[in-house]
């Protein structure tokens, strides 16, 4: 009698479909596709800001207008294209606003987050002098249990053209 030496044919084809089930439950526990996604579009939109902020910071030096606070009695503003579009500034920089503000400098689909509108791919919530844009389906940071930790907050709480806040940052733990 002959020995036989190696494996049969049904012996590869159940290892390859043990291998198959374990790599499609496995994987994703490594690999977090969807998370990194939402990190680097928060990052994204961190450098969006901050380039906005940079072109509205210029035309404002070039205006005159840096030293205006938010509260005069006409709000300083720069144009921000050939139509006519205006953003209002508080000492050279966008007020933490969406409208007639922020929403002039980002080119984003954006929704407040009390109008529960999930058709949006950006949230929005306001503080005093801070804006926090959010990825649909995040928590807000302002929520009082759970607050979310993936979003760009946009703060401008300048009380002169040298004393106060201003800073465009974001977190990505929560994504």
């Amino acid at each position: 009698m002959k020995k036989q030496n190696g494996f049969t044919l049904i012996e590869l084809v159940v290892v390859i479909i043990i291998l198959g089930i374990l790599a499609v439950t496995a994987a994703p526990k490594f690999i977090n596709l969807q998370s990194d996604a939402k990190a680097s579009t928060v990052s994204g939109l961190e450098a969006a800001a901050k380039g906005g902020d940079s072109l509205i910071h210029s035309k404002s030096l070039i205006s005159g207008n840096e030293t205006q606070g938010s509260g005069a009695s006409t709000p300083p503003t720069v144009t921000v294209d050939s139509a006519g579009t205006t953003v209002l500034l508080n000492y050279g920089h966008a007020t933490a606003a969406w409208t007639n503000s922020l929403a002039n400098v980002l080119d984003i689909n954006v929704s407040l987050e009390s109008a529960s509108d999930d058709t949006t791919e950006w949230v929005y919530d306001t503080a005093t002098n801070v804006v926090y844009f959010y990825p649909q389906g995040i928590n807000s940071p302002e929520a009082s249990s759970a607050p979310g930790t993936c979003y760009v907050k946009y703060e401008n709480g300048l009380t002169s053209a040298t004393a106060g806040t201003f800073a465009i940052t974001s977190l990505t733990t929560g994504c």
